[in-house]
């Protein structure tokens, strides 16, 4: 079997290596999923650089959400079974970069006729993650304002999308023509260009100066720092993650200036702390895409031997929604859909 190997940790295209592994064989209550899509996630340029929250022992393979059929099912298992297709999330350090894993079978979710599999490789983390912070986390409601930074990217498309289908008026920020139409088509009311543009006066603008009452921010960084000039009062400011580099901090007396709050949402938690959330979260987004009202944009499927090529284009934001590696694939081209 092949998977993608790291062996010491860097940049994935100096690190990952593509090589024959031991097939993988279910435990007690395991299955073992044959891949038929693993989306990329920024956590996997971070788990390769060893700048991850998870730290897997080397050598490890990344890869943290898949889709695919079950093709061996352990004992105990009796919820799941051979030739089912599931959404599945690998157990590291064995992770979905590879043509078969084995994990929990409580750590699989099934998945509609309707739902293509590079689709479902591309739902669950970003859409989980996006469901999570605004309903869970903030409490969205209908007509309230939300900014979404970096509504290009996997976790932000989905918070567009996700956000319209809760009845708020979405403003979203992207980087370049291309990017700032894909967000206009996901049902974004405004869409800023950053590289050409300063969002801060445009939603002080457009809000009528009462400002954003949501703010999603997976870049930190500056961008947080300037969100709060414009974050309305009893707004909400969602930290998801930092791909700035840079780690924001808080002056704690501004909070008081507007009642703000700063809200931490760290989705893999959940999957410990409340794995029943994590249920309902699936099926409430099963129940949305299966009404229209979501559809992961996958912006390209290419084979293992091609998921480094997947990682730089992802690293560089030269993507739009989600790189899905299919391992048995043939490559179609960045065509989002």
């Amino acid at each position: 079997m092949r998977a993608l190997t790291v062996h010491e940790l860097g940049d994935p295209a100096e690190v990952l290596r593509l090589e024959d592994v031991e097939e993988p064989a279910p435990g007690p209550r395991d299955v073992v999923v044959e891949i038929a899509g693993c989306g990329l996630n920024f956590a996997d340029i971070l788990l390769c650089r060893g700048q991850y929250q998870q730290r897997p022992p080397l050598p490890f393979t990344p890869g943290l959400e898949t889709s695919g059929r079950i093709v061996a099912v352990g004992e105990g298992v009796g919820d799941r079974s051979v030739g089912q297709r599931v959404i599945a999330m690998p157990r590291l350090p064995r992770g979905g970069l590879a043509e078969r894993i084995v994990t929990p079978a409580t750590a699989t979710y099934p998945i509609p006729d309707d739902l293509d599999d590079a689709e479902a490789a591309s739902i669950h983390v970003a859409y989980q993650t996006s469901w999570f912070a605004l309903h869970r986390r903030v409490a969205l409601r209908p007509g309230e304002w939300l900014l979404v930074h970096a509504a290009a990217g996997g976790v932000g498309s989905a918070a567009v999308e996700l956000g319209v289908a809760a009845g708020a008026r979405v403003i979203a920020t992207a980087g370049g023509a291309e990017k700032v139409e894909r967000c206009r088509q996901l049902g974004a009311e405004v869409v800023v260009d950053y590289s050409a543009e300063d969002f801060v006066p445009i939603v002080r603008d457009v809000t009528g100066g009462h400002g954003a009452d949501v703010v999603y921010d997976p870049v930190g960084g500056d961008t947080f720092d300037r969100s709060r000039k414009i974050v309305a009062w009893e707004g909400r400011l969602l930290v998801i993650g930092f791909a700035s580099g840079h780690i924001p901090e808080v002056p704690a007396n501004h909070l008081l200036v507007k009642n703000y709050a700063v809200v931490g949402l760290n989705w893999s938690a959940y999957n410990e702390r409340d794995p029943g959330a994590v249920v309902e979260c699936h099926e409430a987004l099963m129940r949305l895409h299966g009404e229209g009202r979501i559809a992961p944009v996958v912006f390209a499927e290419l084979p293992l031997d091609r998921a480094v090529e997947g990682l730089t284009l992802l690293g560089n934001r030269q993507t739009f929604g989600t790189v899905v590696i299919n391992p048995g694939g043939q490559p179609v081209e960045s065509t989002p859909r």
